[in-house]
């Protein structure tokens, strides 16, 4: 891998700075404070072309790459982890209709993702399945032509704002399908908001899917590959969870750099303390661990590679460094850092949101072991 940034993605990834500080950092700490979803930057963000990055220029992208998108991700996520996790979920349904849709999806329903035009979301977990695939209930039989699909999702992000919804159903036979959903049908409804501890105004909602019909060709993939759809599809929402803990890590830590310059303790900066530079070398080495993991994740993406392995090592690392240096950063600023009126309380919590979705850290230690046995 050559560690030397294009020039294309330095370009990419300063305009992706300039945009996230005049646009999203203003904005972060009412997202989180009011927890309403930000629908008029997710049409600036589509107007960048920051939805489609990966993907060719056919099917609505810019062909930009992955190790693209994980620049422009991590400039947005340190604005604000709420807005960029935005960009990084619309993306899972994006990675699933490019790598097994046909050429007819991939035209009408991955172009309108790509250009900004849509927002699409995933819906897999359900009320007593965890992770696990084998305790899906939702159902989708056949009806003629259609497919009717009956239950309920938990924690779908996205939810209020989407047009197309990636649902895990069990099928008739063995396996589970993985259907397109477009989220105006009749039946399906959005319920209770999910009132979670970071990542505020992601819109996470609860799903009800009352009879909803959806047009056989809306099947991705075949019949019973649904579970391999996922695998593929979440290692991109694996590397994106990643991408956030390197982010959010680093805002804590120039957060964290500013204070102690300005704090005085003892007659000077407690920048000049041992302890605090202790805590603020200690950060800078584990941020750039897990940040080169995360590009070098990225980079055999974009060597057309399998990452399933490689971004559960990423998602694993990163999320475990973004909980440990604002933790960190919470030391350095003492009493103030409880303070809901400072933006390091708020990256203390949306890191701890890092190990959690996306699947747990015990999901990726077994998904791991399972790889290394």
């Amino acid at each position: 891998m050559d560690f030397n940034l294009s020039e294309q993605e330095k370009m990419l990834q300063r305009m992706a700075k300039e945009f996230a500080e005049k646009s999203v950092q203003p904005r972060a700490s009412d997202i989180d404070a009011t927890g309403q979803f930000p629908f008029d930057l997710v049409k600036e963000i589509g107007s960048l072309g920051y939805q489609g990055l990966p993907y060719p220029a056919e099917y609505g992208g810019s062909r930009a790459g992955y190790t693209s998108y994980a620049l422009v991700l991590e400039q947005i996520c340190q604005a604000s982890m709420t807005v960029g996790a935005i960009i990084a979920i619309n993306t899972i349904p994006e990675e699933a209709i490019f790598r097994f849709g046909n050429e007819e999806q991939k035209k009408t329903l991955l172009t309108p993702l790509a250009q900004g035009k849509w927002l699409g979301c995933i819906a897999f977990t359900e009320a007593e399945t965890g992770s696990d695939p084998k305790l899906i209930s939702t159902l989708a039989r056949k009806s003629g032509s259609s497919y009717v699909v009956t239950g309920q999702k938990h924690f779908v992000a996205l939810a209020p704002a989407a047009n197309l919804a990636l649902v895990f159903t069990r099928c008739q036979g063995e396996g589970l399908d993985a259907l397109l959903i477009d989220t105006s049908s009749p039946g399906f409804v959005i319920r209770d908001p999910c009132q979670t501890m970071g990542l505020r105004g992601l819109g996470t909602s609860v799903v009800y899917l009352d009879d909803v019909y959806v047009p056989q060709q809306n099947l991705l993939g075949e019949e019973g590959q649904g579970f391999d759809i996922f695998l593929e599809a979440i290692s991109l929402g694996q590397l994106g969870v990643a991408v956030q803990g390197v982010a959010v890590a680093q805002s804590a830590l120039e957060l964290s750099i500013d204070y102690a310059g300005q704090r005085q303790a003892l007659g000077k900066a407690i920048a000049q303390l041992p302890t605090i530079q202790w805590h603020l070398a200690e950060m800078v080495v584990r941020i750039e661990a897990s940040r080169w993991l995360v590009y070098r994740t990225a980079f055999l993406r974009d060597q057309g590679l399998n990452i399933q392995y490689e971004s559960s090592l990423a998602k694993l690392f990163a999320s475990q460094v973004a909980v440990e240096v604002t933790s960190m950063a919470m030391q350095v600023h003492g009493s103030y850092g409880t303070m809901q009126t400072m933006p390091v309380e708020r990256l203390y919590r949306d890191a701890k949101m890092t190990e959690i979705y996306m699947g747990i850290s015990e999901i990726q230690r077994n998904l791991i072991a399972n790889h290394l046995v």
